[in-house]
């Protein structure tokens, strides 16, 4: 009877084996039971964004930067908040803002317009930033070079197609020898604009007459400066001007005087015509390199700036019957006319 129990030594071994097995699987099964896998936290991230000013083109890259983050996952309401702020053209309201970003630690900051983006990149050198409807990030000392960016700070460009402005001018007014423009001389974006003016209008034969503001109420004057010397008047990507082209466009009116304007806004807001920057795909653009940015996939320091390769014409219509300008049958083709 004793041998029916008796089990050779690898036998036992295998049996201990078994055994030990079968009570690890219980307590697992006892002690786990009830107990799920921990959920997956989805991270909510705090991005702040500052306007310079409103008006039409700064307000479509605004909202341009949104659905471009939410395009890329980042929806607000889900797994974003946004704090907007506008800083009304004030220097001073740009700093406290840039402050308030800094001293609530958000996640990213979207900087809209030249002046933003310098604000609040003297606020942080650590918080990343993207800018938009910004000019020359090189010039505005916001990165070392736009391949590769070097600081905190990158974005998209709003340089737009001043060469193919220059031509678009000399076929709206054929007959135009002297071009003026007016511009605030306190914006580094505008400076670079007119300097590439000058280049291209003087290729065509054009002569630049310049008339610089400070601030919206320099308008009329400045204007009024300019009439009986030019043919027509360009208008560059400038954010006092754009916040006012109603004023200025009373004076330019009254002796009808054509306006060529370097973006859309512009243009509905009473200039003539353009071939220019689409400020909502710009600011797109921005928020697919900022979701870029959120996922861990780049970092600003390594991001290229990057620019529209394709441009919007815009002609208005009405103010071309209001001024007996007729626009070529070429130029209307595929452009959006406001009747």
């Amino acid at each position: 009877m004793r041998d029916m129990f008796k089990l050779s030594g690898s036998k036992m071994k295998a049996l201990a084996a078994a055994l030990m097995l079968t009570l690890a699987v219980g307590m697992a099964g006892c002690g786990g039971g009830d107990k799920k896998p921990a959920p997956k936290v989805e991270k909510k991230f705090n991005v702040g964004i500052v306007q310079l000013v409103e008006h039409a083109a700064l307000d479509a890259a605004n909202k341009g930067f949104v659905d471009g983050l939410a395009k890329n996952g980042f929806k607000e309401g889900q797994n974003i908040t946004f704090d907007r702020q506008n800083a009304q053209a004030d220097q001073s309201n740009l700093q406290n803002i840039a402050n308030r970003f800094v001293n609530n630690k958000v996640d990213l900051i979207c900087a809209i317009a030249t002046p933003s983006a310098q604000s609040v990149a003297n606020a942080t050198k650590n918080i990343p930033i993207v800018g938009t409807a910004i000019t020359d990030y090189k010039s505005a000392k916001l990165v070392k070079d736009a391949a590769k960016p070097g600081t905190n700070v990158t974005g998209t460009t709003d340089m737009n197609p001043i060469k193919e402005q220059v031509e678009l001018l000399q076929k709206v007014v054929p007959t135009a020898k002297n071009v003026g423009v007016i511009y605030c001389s306190s914006e580094v974006n505008s400076q670079i604009q007119v300097e590439i003016l000058k280049k291209e209008a003087a290729a065509k034969g054009l002569t630049v007459k310049e008339a610089t503001v400070s601030t919206v109420n320099d308008i009329q004057q400045a204007a009024h400066s300019l009439i009986g010397k030019i043919d027509a008047l360009y208008i560059p990507t400038d954010n006092i001007m754009a916040s006012a082209m109603p004023t200025l466009c009373k004076v330019t009116d009254e002796v009808k005087l054509p306006v060529i304007c370097a973006e859309p806004g512009e243009v509905k807001a009473g200039g003539l015509i353009t071939l220019g920057i689409d400020y909502y795909m710009l600011g797109e653009e921005t928020g697919a390199m900022a979701a870029e940015i959120l996922n861990g996939k780049a970092k600003p320091q390594d991001m290229a700036i990057r620019s529209q390769k394709e441009f919007k014409a815009v002609v208005n219509q009405k103010k071309a019957d209001q001024l007996g300008i007729k626009i070529p049958a070429e130029l209307l083709k595929g452009a959006e006319v406001i009747k």
